[in-house]
């Protein structure tokens, strides 16, 4: 009779030793380059339609005015929300509606997206935000790239001659850096946003400075 099949022979599985797992980061503080400016009106009557006309003609004088000094990546302009809702009485009958439209000036000219919101009378500025344009961001996170892979370099050399080592290798790192969302608007106190600005008056607005921050983990090997 024949030998059956050899069995395969599997060596124990050992974990690896001396390795160390460890983490850095480098962070970069950098100004605002991007401003975003919502500009908002809101409007009443009894039926639907009248509502709907009225913030199409507003939203239009104010697209019309806006696109006088657009220009990509400096002042771009784009329609926000618009809404129609119902207003009930308490036995559930409508009554009337109201509805929402706003304008968005976003771009890195500042004095020029402040001075066109400012020639918009049909909307009122309803918020403010600002945060960091794409070059600006991918100029930013290269440095404080740099700055985390020196000083997980740094932090791996030190631990490892603090357990008695000479040195390390790499074994596995990756790097990722913070992600920013949109511009986020902050909404204007009541008053403000309600209140018309004077024709041709720009905004004041000044814009604040915010971190990017690179995380750079793995493990490396002593030896």
């Amino acid at each position: 009779m024949g030998a059956g099949p050899a069995m395969a022979q599997t060596m124990p599985w050992t974990p690896p030793q001396n390795v160390l797992q460890l983490s850095a980061n480098g962070t970069v503080e950098v100004q605002q380059d991007l401003l975003s400016m919502t500009l908002s009106t809101t409007r009443d009557a009894a039926d639907a339609a009248t509502v709907q006309t009225q913030l199409k003609t507003a939203l239009d004088s104010a697209l019309a005015e806006a696109k006088k000094n657009a220009q990509p990546g400096l002042l771009d302009v784009h329609t926000g929300n618009f809404s129609l809702v119902p207003r009930y009485t308490r036995d559930g009958k409508i009554t009337g509606w109201s509805g929402t439209a706003e304008l968005v000036l976003e771009g890195k000219d500042f004095p020029r997206i402040t001075q066109t919101a400012g020639r918009i009378s049909t909307l009122t500025v309803g918020g403010i935000g600002f945060g960091l344009s794409r070059e600006q961001r991918a100029k930013v996170e290269t440095e404080a790239q740099t700055i985390a892979i020196e000083n997980f370099k740094q932090k791996a050399a030190e631990l490892a001659k603090g357990f008695g080592f000479g040195g390390y290798t790499l074994r596995e790192v990756s790097v990722n850096a913070n992600q920013s969302g949109p511009i986020r608007p902050r909404m204007m106190a009541a008053e403000a946003a309600s209140s018309k600005m004077a024709f041709d008056s720009a905004v004041p607005v000044e814009a604040g400075k915010t971190s990017v921050v690179v995380n750079v983990s793995g493990s490396v090997q002593l030896k």
